[in-house]
């Protein structure tokens, strides 16, 4: 089993900074690629970014493009995301996930929550 825990979350002012962590832990694995989602209240989650490892290919939801950077060490399985210019529809609880193959995210962590105040 993989467990993967988000850390770094909080309230921020608009305009403000956070960066997010994520650490997994448990069997060995070699991740294809790991990505952030995240899900406001009474909506679905949805994707914010992600990283593939085998080319360093990082990629952005549009709403958070120019504003948000993924970044990670794969052979240490970590993962961050820098989010500068945050904006109160930012605010979600944001979660870590980790693609085994290019088919679909395995595993979730718990979450962190992000709030922007106004």
């Amino acid at each position: 089993q993989v467990q993967l825990v988000e850390s770094g979350g909080g309230l921020v002012q608009a305009g403000g900074s956070l960066r997010l962590s994520c650490a997994a832990s448990g069997r060995t694995f070699s991740s294809y690629a790991m990505g952030w989602f995240r899900q406001a209240p009474g909506k679905e989650r949805e994707f914010v970014a992600a990283i593939t490892w085998s080319v360093r290919s990082t990629y952005y939801a549009d709403s958070v493009k120019g504003r948000f950077t993924i970044s990670g060490d794969n052979a240490k399985n970590t993962l961050y995301l820098q989010m500068n210019d945050l904006k109160p529809e930012d605010t979600a609880v944001y979660y870590c996930a980790v693609k085994l193959s290019d088919k679909r995210y395995d595993y979730w962590g718990q979450g962190t929550q992000v709030t922007v105040s106004s």
